[in-house]
């Protein structure tokens, strides 16, 4: 893999190694806890090499994140794939007015289209036309097959083993109130 969008190329990365970050705090600052080091410092670089990569892929799919997480959220819900605008928000990270705009952009593209949410009268809906659909489902295809190969290097057993790790730190940071709200992706 090349460089980053950003200017960010892999090899960098490699030539610090988060154990020489952590024992040079060590020395510069005896005391200091430094045993996040080794775990936090290559997520941190794993996920911005992820999402550079993630976004060159939609780039070239023609596809920008917030359309590809909004139209993923509403695809993914099932028949007759539709939300609430809330629903939206929730599952996908993002605040109600970010929500608001994505869901004009993509209206106005002819992706999605809004009704009143037959849950509440105050609910809006956001119901996947058919050219979302036809939007959608091959770029997820086309991502989920390119991902999956930056993968290909861990066994099944590796996979399961990080699967359950990362869920388990996923699960205490958010929890445990440690990670604010994020502007996240709810992604493919």
């Amino acid at each position: 893999m090349g460089p980053g969008a950003e200017g960010y190329p892999l090899e960098q990365v490699a030539s610090w190694p988060a154990a020489d970050i952590a024992s040079a705090w060590q020395r510069e600052l005896p005391g200091v806890r430094t045993g996040s080091i080794e775990i936090i410092t290559p997520l941190w670089r794993i996920a911005k090499v992820l999402a550079d990569d993630r976004r060159r892929t939609l780039a070239e799919l023609g596809v920008d994140p917030s359309t590809l997480d909004l139209l993923s959220v509403i695809r993914r819900s099932g028949p007759p794939y539709e939300l609430t605008t809330r629903e939206i928000a929730r599952r996908t990270m993002v605040t109600a007015g970010a929500v608001s705009q994505r869901v004009a952009r993509a209206e106005e593209a002819g992706l999605v289209e809004r009704s009143s949410s037959s849950a509440s009268r105050r609910a809006v809906a956001v119901r996947l036309t058919e050219a979302g659909h036809e939007l959608i489902e091959p770029v997820v295809r086309h991502l989920l097959e390119h991902e999956a190969d930056l993968i290909d290097s861990m066994t099944d057993a590796e996979r399961a083993t990080l699967t359950g790790i990362l869920s388990r730190l996923e699960r205490a940071l958010l929890s445990g109130g440690r990670l604010s709200g994020g502007q996240g992706s709810g992604g493919e």
